[in-house]
């Protein structure tokens, strides 16, 4: 944490306020940097681009790749699992992101809490960099369990060896208080849909996501149930959001609760990363010919790396070719305009869920769904379950199921049946959006799937610590070793 802490807070609201085409002075003071709403929005700006660094293919491999349902052959570490603390991988990225976005939140909302500003407009704001900093540090406390924690602005170097020295803090307790801060200020926003604000900014929605989400690591159903509704409540019904919107090309579509951004103009500025690179059939140089068949909606110039395949335990227990399950020709992909591919056989390459059209070598201009309406009805499903609420734990299953025109699930029996049953409903619905890992380490069953079901024999090394990533060996020492990776030294 340290080298990023280091990095002036003139330096990160001066690259925030240039997307807003706002010009500062290189001895700007933060004090002068928070007169107005467009400044402080252009903060809190610099912590959203970190997200793009995290949800790239690295850490699709990561959580996606090395579970049940999905493999990747490839070299990849992430692929293999073969992390350490010395070689953390993705885990590098998703550590020194997070917390430089944290850092970077932490100051804008001291700072915003002063500013000059109307009231309702100060709180609006708040809220928004509230969430946002909750956003990073649920990424965090899923990806590595126990991690720091801190929400004061770094002023003085005392601060600074304060922060780089704290210990990990249970992620239950930190969860329990972001829980409790943004069940005060996301009342402070309005209730709309991430798809009706023009700028796309964290909004109410993804305050309640966050909150069920974390709620549900910690076991307290109640408060999932709570938040969910309110999300319920803004999108309402289920059964207008068609499945035609899933994919991740059609940017920032009704149901998409958080949408991470990005754009590709030939020629122009982008902002890409490179997911549909391994989601996608290999191409052949020169040609549109995608493993043996023509593909011009994908065009002759993309870039396709060694792509991720479903596994068989999802081919036989959650969609199969001859499966009615209307988001079959979406996630996986036999043929193409009735050309069968050369190299399928009885194992798919994934779907057009995840291609980007008209790629120009890696740019993968599409958006990733962070958060869907789905999961929330999906999410809904396993609290009422828990609660014992059956009629309903069956009834919201039953809203995805409907959608996909699959047969409904009949009735409760016991918990362990509905949840065996949940567990491949989810992975149906939401494969490949980096949700698997973390519902498998919240559930306790990521080392018995993985190993049971995954077909990359490289996986078969895998280990029980590895439910949760190493912090980086370079943080340890920075820290001065309050932090640790027991769990590596004790598995090892």
């Amino acid at each position: 944490m340290k080298t990023y802490f280091k990095i002036l807070f003139v330096s990160f609201l001066s690259l925030a306020s240039c997307s807003l085409k706002e010009e500062l002075t290189s001895n700007a003071s933060p004090d002068s940097l928070f007169k107005n709403e467009q400044q402080c929005k252009a903060a809190l700006n610099s912590s959203y681009f970190q997200i793009k660094t995290i949800y790239n293919y690295p850490f699709f491999y990561a959580v996606e790749c090395c579970n049940d349902l999905m493999f990747c052959a490839t070299s990849n570490k992430e692929a293999r699992m073969q992390i350490s603390p010395a070689d953390p991988g993705v885990g590098a990225t998703v550590w020194n992101s997070s917390y430089y976005a944290i850092k970077n939140a932490n100051c804008s909302i001291n700072r915003i809490a002063g500013a000059p500003l109307e009231d309702d407009v100060k709180k609006s704001l708040l809220a928004e960099g509230k969430i946002v900093r909750a956003m990073y540090y649920y990424v965090l406390t899923s990806f590595f369990g126990d991690v720091p924690f801190w929400e004061n602005e770094i002023v003085t170097s005392e601060d600074l060896e304060a922060v780089t020295s704290l210990p990990r803090m249970s992620a239950d307790n930190t969860r329990s208080t972001l829980i409790d801060e943004l069940k005060e200020c996301v009342e402070w926003l309005p209730k709309t849909r991430f798809c009706e604000d023009p700028e796309n900014r964290a909004g109410a929605a993804l305050g309640y996501m966050l909150i069920a989400k974390m709620a549900m690591w910690n076991k307290d159903w109640d408060t999932a149930i709570d938040a969910l509704e309110q999300i319920r409540d803004i999108y309402g019904d289920f059964s207008q959001y068609p499945l035609s919107d899933v994919p991740f090309s059609v940017r920032n579509a009704p149901e998409s609760i958080f949408e991470i951004q990005h754009r590709y103009v030939n020629g122009g500025i982008d902002f890409t990363m490179a997911l549909a690179c391994v989601c996608m059939p290999k191409r052949e140089i020169g040609t549109d010919m995608y493993d043996g068949v023509s593909i011009p909606e994908l065009g002759d110039r993309s870039t396709t790396y060694s792509a991720a395949r479903p596994t068989s335990y999802f081919m036989a227990n959650c969609i199969s070719r001859e499966s009615a399950d209307l988001r079959k020709d979406l996630t996986l992909a036999w043929s193409w305009n009735g050309q069968e591919f050369k190299s399928v056989g009885t194992r798919p390459w994934l779907g057009p869920k995840f291609w980007c059209w008209g790629m120009e070598s890696d740019s993968d201009g599409n958006n990733y769904k962070m958060f869907r309406y789905a999961d929330a009805i999906l999410m809904l499903a396993e609290c009422y379950a828990q609660r014992g609420l059956k009629e309903e734990a069956v009834a919201f299953l039953n809203k995805v199921k409907n959608r996909a025109g699959i047969k409904p699930y009949p009735r409760f029996k016991t918990l362990e049946a509905f949840m065996e049953e949940l567990m491949l409903e989810r992975g149906r619905e939401l494969i490949g959006e980096f949700h698997r890992k973390f519902d498998l380490v919240r559930w306790g069953n990521w080392y018995f799937q993985t190993v049971s079901y995954n077909d990359y024999s490289y996986i078969k090394e895998v280990h029980p610590y590895h439910e949760f990533y190493p912090i980086p060996d370079t943080e340890i020492a920075l820290s001065g070793y309050a932090l640790d990776n027991n769990a590596y030294i004790e598995g090892k």
